[in-house]
């Protein structure tokens, strides 16, 4: 027969027991978040100011941004700023002028011809091409020329919805806001003028230029009536 004295001693040693264990259980390392009885894990932690998460921010694999800086209005001429922004990490090269693609609003393409440098449009930019080579964070720029006018009442008015602006041929199209429709009327044309370097000391534009006053009125346009 067991006595009552071994049966207290052998309890003891078990309380033991299962005292150092638990002991040793709360010092072993590992991770044990998310378990039952755990409390909620730590959210992650959210990306800093400095760390940027507008996908515009990060750079194509062509190297090169495109966007616009607005746009601007007068007598009916319209005027959309364009910069390309080379976010790569070597040179890169331009000689010519931006492709240009206009959609209406279910994203057909728009049948337009494109002038380069606007001349049947307006004046002012029509300078030739030259080449341009752009260090990493350098910046270019151009300029889309349209008028909204409306000559031939029978012929429905052309308003685009979306734009697409490629550095040369054959490169990746870059979508752009065109900051308001693009408003043709009937005319089929719109204008571009050629890729520039932007002076690296001027700060990066928000709006275009203001238009230069054409020198002559198109022959497409009807003077302003001097009894107003």
């Amino acid at each position: 027969m067991i006595s009552r004295e071994m049966t207290a001693r052998r309890a003891g040693r078990s309380l033991a027991v299962f005292a150092s264990a638990l002991a040793l259980g709360a010092c072993a390392p590992g991770d044990h978040r998310g378990q039952s009885g755990d409390g909620p894990s730590r959210p992650p932690i959210a990306p800093s100011p400095s760390a940027s998460t507008d996908p515009l921010a990060e750079c194509p694999a062509s190297g090169v941004r495109i966007r616009s800086t607005g746009s601007d209005a007068a007598m009916g001429l319209r005027a959309l700023g364009l910069e390309l922004v080379n976010c790569g990490d070597r040179p890169y090269q331009l000689n010519g002028y931006p492709v240009l693609h206009v959609y209406d609003e279910q994203r057909e393409p728009i049948m337009l011809r494109v002038v380069n440098g606007a001349k049947e449009i307006t004046s002012g930019f029509d300078q030739p091409p030259r080449k341009v080579t752009l260090a990493p964070n350098e910046r270019a720029t151009a300029v889309v020329l349209w008028r909204n006018l409306v000559t031939d009442s029978t012929v429905v008015a052309t308003n685009g919805e979306f734009l697409t602006v490629a550095p040369a041929a054959g490169q990746p199209p870059h979508e752009v806001d065109p900051d308001g429709p693009v408003d043709l009327g009937n005319t089929g044309r719109i204008g571009v003028s050629a890729w520039k370097k932007a002076d690296p000391s001027a700060p990066a534009p928000t709006r275009p230029a203001p238009l230069p006053i054409p020198s002559v009125v198109p022959s497409s346009v009807s003077p302003p009536d001097s009894r107003l």
